[in-house]
């Protein structure tokens, strides 16, 4: 929920500052370029959905 917020926000600012849209996309390119970034950007947004092991006992 909170993110489909942030995203309109950030639509929102793009409809009424057209100018910002060369800003943002400067900035998603930027991080985007960081392998760093975006594998821990994935890291948090699948670790909820993965399964925790079990522990095993002999």
């Amino acid at each position: 929920m909170m993110r489909w917020l942030l995203l309109g926000a950030v639509l929102g600012v793009l409809l009424l500052w057209p100018s910002l849209l060369g800003v943002v996309v400067t900035v998603a390119a930027a991080v985007a370029s960081q392998p760093v970034v975006v594998a821990f950007a994935l890291g948090l947004a699948v670790r909820p959905h993965l399964r925790r092991p079990q522990r095993w006992t002999p």
